[in-house]
């Protein structure tokens, strides 16, 4: 089959070929159990297996909305400071309008707006949605992790197209949740990790898939940064001049400012650590060259037998046990059951260099020592390597470059014929699916898989024990603590809803 006529199905998940996060500050949330939110998850669970399968393939057009090939979208950039930064300069420099801009740090906007000075600016993203209806066709959302779901959410429900900064939700139910409103809406998503849209990691997949390096049961992927852990602060201080603390905090749990809470990347409630941060990169290719993804696919059955259920088993190494921010180091392994004709497989995330066990776990198989911080082309700092029968992929740390070891060994071997389509950009994309094209290959189909993936090592890391989860039902059986760390309790205002 050639790369232009390969699909994936309508949900946005690749075909092959022939319980709640808890809130650590008391949510303000009034008449809301813990309880009532696992009931809608469990719901949104069942309609999530049985409607929104994963994977980056299409089988029909991504949007029911038809647009010219060439006709500019109307385009609102949802945090503008950070991140949101690259979007202000790269979404007019490929020919697009942004027609509204939303920000509430007026000192972290600042010079995004000065750029762009013509598009009207807002605080609150709920009235830009509603004053801009008309003249806007899709969003970029680049906020805080914490607020991705409920301003991707909104957009889709009032049917606009959404790009989302990665990781796409700081819950496993959130994520759930976007996949089914993505395939209930019928927009076209897309979730940043750009590594995606590069020709070495759509080969690299293609390279996995074709057999060439054997069975692959090992997969090991770093950060040799470790995660600032940090203390919560005592007291508080003046908001300062231009920041819209409530519009900031979202759907988090109420609380007084303090700067320290704007490290927003430390904080289990507001980020996702080097797992949303980094691993859902650097596992991106593992996830999709080795079908992990499927194993959201299965439909639950009537009463199965345990050893049916495609569970995947987590367990965690840490610096310490923390239940607001993040160990300062990880080692965290996760076991995946076999798909279809392709065998177990167990990966190891290794998250900080000085843990025990990360560079032995790296090197052999790197086949010389690591240089964290170092430069030259790979870039060792972060990475991940598939270990096959025949031979091992080591790719870079966003996917974006691959080699195949031993390098004499491979140095002269033939790829194999393409099987994936090749994108211009990330962003093209994306806009190319909204004007109708296939669906983005990290669509939130894919995207939402992905996150939860990673999401699982986060949930494992409070644990000094192994944790089973069960992909299709959004559950982990017979372990009531761990499946409350599945759904994030939104504080009252706020729902996906």
């Amino acid at each position: 089959m050639s790369a232009s006529n390969r699909r994936i199905d309508r949900n946005g998940m690749p075909k092959p070929p022939a319980g709640c996060r808890s809130q650590h500050l008391a949510s303000s949330a009034p008449g809301v159990s813990r309880r009532q939110v696992l009931a809608s998850a469990a719901t949104t669970a069942a309609t999530a297996a049985a409607s929104a399968a994963c994977g980056p393939l299409l089988l029909a057009p991504a949007s029911a909305l038809g647009y010219a090939a060439n006709e500019q979208l109307g385009i609102a950039l949802i945090g503008v400071g950070g991140r949101g930064q690259w979007f202000v300069e790269t979404i007019p420099r490929i020919g697009q309008r942004v027609v509204a801009m939303c920000d509430v740090n007026d000192a972290r906007a600042a010079d995004s707006f000065k750029k762009l000075p013509e598009p009207p600016k807002y605080r609150d993203f709920r009235r830009l949605l509603d004053a801009e209806d008309r003249r806007l066709d899709a969003v970029i959302v680049a906020t805080p992790d914490h607020n991705h779901a409920p301003i991707s959410a909104a957009a889709m429900r009032q049917g606009k197209h959404v790009f989302c900064e990665k990781p796409l939700t700081t819950s496993i139910w959130e994520a759930r949740t976007l996949r089914r409103l993505a395939a209930e809406t019928n927009v076209a998503t897309q979730m940043g990790n750009q590594g995606t849209a590069t020709h070495a990691f759509r080969e690299a997949v293609e390279i996995v898939q074709s057999g060439m390096l054997g069975p692959i049961r090992e997969v090991v992927v770093w950060n040799c940064g470790g995660n600032a852990r940090r203390v919560p602060p005592s007291g508080s201080e003046p908001v300062p001049a231009g920041l819209d603390w409530d519009l900031w905090l979202g759907p988090a749990a109420a609380r007084e400012y303090h700067r320290a809470w704007m490290q927003w990347q430390s904080w289990r409630d507001f980020g996702t650590g080097k797992l949303g941060n980094w691993a859902i990169h650097s596992a991106n290719l593992p996830c999709m060259a080795l079908r992990l993804y499927e194993l959201w696919n299965e439909k639950p059955k009537d009463e199965p037998a345990a050893d049916r259920r495609p569970m995947i088993k987590v367990e965690a190494a840490v610096s310490a046990r923390d239940r607001v921010s993040f160990p300062n180091w990880e080692m965290i392994r996760y076991d995946f059951p076999a798909r279809g004709s392709m065998p177990p497989v167990r990966l190891l995330w290794c998250n900080g260099i000085q843990a025990r066990g990360f560079r032995e776990a790296i090197e052999p198989h790197l086949q010389r020592k690591l240089v964290c911080g170092g430069e030259g082309p790979w870039l060792d700092d972060s990475g991940c390597l598939l270990i096959g029968s025949e031979g091992v992929l080591h790719a870079t740390g966003h996917n974006s470059s691959y080699r195949l070891l031993p390098e004499e060994r491979w140095r002269d071997a033939r790829r194999p014929e393409p099987t994936l389509p090749r994108s211009g950009s990330h962003e093209r994309e994306w806009l190319a699916a909204c004007r109708g094209g296939p669906a983005a290959m990290s669509n939130f189909g894919y995207g939402g898989v992905l996150t939860e993936l990673v999401l699982l090592g986060n949930i494992a890391s409070q644990f000094d024990r192994a944790i089973e989860f069960d992909p299709p039902a959004m559950t982990c059986p017979g372990d009531d603590e761990a499946a409350a760390q599945l759904v994030r309790v939104y504080r009252s205002g706020w729902s996906l809803f």
